[in-house]
């Protein structure tokens, strides 16, 4: 990897809360989205064009659906989207019955099923571990994997499918678990990465194609690649100090997309950061693994 990639704002969005990263190998373009302003975003790098599509709740995060379209995991379910048509319907509901916890950070798997996690969230109340992660089958059959969780982020595979990572934000900790491909078992959950020494956390996550953990550290305006065996082996210093999630795109999957935020930074905060909200590129040296569309 370059010691200084070129890194440039592509969508100067002032999102709220950019997430959600997805790319779409076929349409060749990458869907993000900004939680707080019920925005999904779709970027085309060949054009530069970007448009934006209203949900009528807060997105957590979406995939591309083999039979067209999107599926996102929003308020407390995951429901079918067609942002040309702005059409919206059901597809499942959780079993969250909280009114501060909604749906956040996922991605599909390498075999199709779409997985999102949940997060506490209220103004008045202190964090709890209210939260979970789900996993939607292809039958559209919904599964509670764990639980425990105050706001469920990070999530991605090795290569091989044999391991899977997340965290949960309110700590400092990455896990990693051992994965069964074929029926979406999860177990065996240990600490991959250890934040703590620089008083960080683990946003959105993506792996590349060599098997390293790409991860957004936000407030502290860093991405950082982690070896299969947790050790920190590059670091990019973004130019604002929230960035949120990232995933490869291009049609090399040689570029690092990585959304960033706005919410609860106040003006002071934000004095020198010009392009805080938008949408960066990074030519990184590296290949990310192409996203897989949601099978049903």
């Amino acid at each position: 990897m370059p010691k200084s990639p070129q890194i440039e704002c592509v969508v100067d969005a002032k999102a709220r809360l950019g997430e959600g990263t997805c790319w779409d190998s076929q349409a060749q373009c990458l869907w993000w989205v900004d939680i707080h302003s019920n925005l999904v975003h779709r970027y085309d790098p060949r054009t530069g064009q970007s448009h934006r599509f209203e949900t009528p709740s807060l997105p957590g995060c979406v995939a591309v659906r083999r039979k067209g379209g999107l599926i996102v995991a929003m308020d407390r379910g995951f429901y079918f989207f067609d942002p040309d048509l702005g059409r919206v319907s059901p597809a499942v509901e959780t079993d969250i019955t909280s009114p501060n916890v909604r749906m956040n950070d996922g991605k599909t798997d390498r075999q199709g099923r779409f997985w999102a996690g949940s997060v506490f969230e209220s103004k008045t109340e202190p964090s709890q571990p209210l939260g979970a992660l789900h996993r939607l089958d292809t039958d559209l059959s919904c599964h509670r994997v764990c639980d425990s969780i105050t706001c469920f982020n990070g999530l991605a595979w090795s290569p091989d499918s044999r391991v899977m990572y997340f965290t949960d934000s309110a700590t400092p900790y990455v896990w990693s678990c051992d994965f069964e491909p074929d029926s979406g078992e999860v177990r065996n959950r240990r600490v991959f990465i250890d934040l703590s020494s620089i008083g960080g956390v683990c946003d959105g996550a993506t792996v590349d194609s060599e098997g390293y953990y790409w991860l957004t550290v936000p407030f502290k305006g860093l991405v950082l690649r982690f070896d299969p065996a947790g050790s920190l082996t590059s670091k990019i210093d973004i130019p604002t100090d929230v960035p949120t999630c990232c995933e490869f795109g291009g049609p090399n999957l040689d570029v690092l997309y990585v959304t960033t935020a706005t919410l609860g930074r106040t003006q002071e905060e934000l004095r020198g950061q010009q392009f805080a909200g938008g949408l960066f590129a990074i030519d990184v040296g590296v290949r990310g693994l192409p996203a897989s569309r949601f099978l049903d």
